[in-house]
């Protein structure tokens, strides 16, 4: 995978028209009386790459599976394209285009990568050819490789199959949660690219990400979660940039943006 990714250019061209997907004061929890969200608002514009950082703790995972049906939402709302999606259950998310693609567990370790995939695709088993061919020209390698058990693979290439089983269903928009945990600094580089090429290839991707400073650099725009609520957002140069972002809530980013950029000849 020689493919480079660029850094973000300040810009976001596509903030046009209607979101693909948005919150508005979001407040939810697991414990009844205990809430991670208190009032969270993130929006999605098609064809954008939103990224979601912050400290641990602060709701960022949560957040995704609020929006996905797996959390209580207590008040706000969520909006898919207009429509109000609020409390629906993943099933039903999905085939309103809602993909989704967690941190753990996220393929069927006994079934072939060919299953995997005709699992994302239950609900729509006669788009199969197409959606195959779709998947297969992001990830070729997994049409080469189709009848190998999922167990077998290695972690970025478990989350290069739960990817593809999350886009079988033709989302509008993808969820990602922490997609490079866990992984080598190689096989994270090569699982931003992936989903880089998803986010190119026209789906809206959110991603909560660990990683900061290689989240900022691909995203078109990122918010800085705290305490459950929206605390910083902007594109991710600006936020790479926002010093106040850097001391309270990066830790060491702006030493490693530092470093990059050295690396980099800039």
């Amino acid at each position: 995978m020689s493919e480079t990714i660029s850094t973000t250019t300040g810009t976001t061209p596509t903030m046009t028209g209607e979101p693909v997907l948005y919150s508005t004061d979001l407040v939810a929890g697991y414990i009844p009386g205990v809430n991670i969200l208190n009032g969270c608002n993130i929006t999605a514009y098609p064809g954008e790459l939103i990224g979601i950082i912050g400290p641990n703790g602060a709701g960022k995972s949560t957040f995704l599976k609020a929006v996905f049906g797996q959390v209580n939402i207590r008040s706000g709302t969520i909006h898919l394209k207009g429509d109000d999606i609020t409390g629906l259950k993943a099933d039903k998310l999905v085939t309103k285009g809602v993909g989704m693609v967690p941190q753990n567990n996220n393929v069927f370790p006994t079934l072939s990568i060919e299953e995997n995939l005709e699992m994302g695709l239950f609900q729509r088993p006669k788009v199969w050819a197409e959606r195959f061919e779709f998947v297969t020209m992001l990830f070729p390698e997994l049409a080469s490789r189709r009848k190998q058990r999922a167990g077998s693979l290695s972690g970025g290439e478990r989350q290069m199959v739960a990817m593809a089983r999350a886009l079988m269903m033709d989302p509008s928009v993808l969820l990602l949660d922490e997609p490079s945990a866990g992984l080598s600094p190689v096989r994270q580089d090569e699982t931003f690219l992936r989903v880089h090429q998803i986010n190119r290839a026209g789906v809206s991707v959110i991603m909560v990400e660990q990683n900061a400073r290689r989240c900022l650099q691909i995203c078109d725009r990122a918010y800085v979660l705290d305490q459950g609520r929206d605390a910083y957002t902007g594109t991710g140069r600006e936020l790479l940039k926002d010093p106040k972002v850097t001391e309270l809530y990066l830790g060491t980013l702006a030493a490693d943006v530092d470093a990059d950029k050295k690396a980099r000849g800039v």
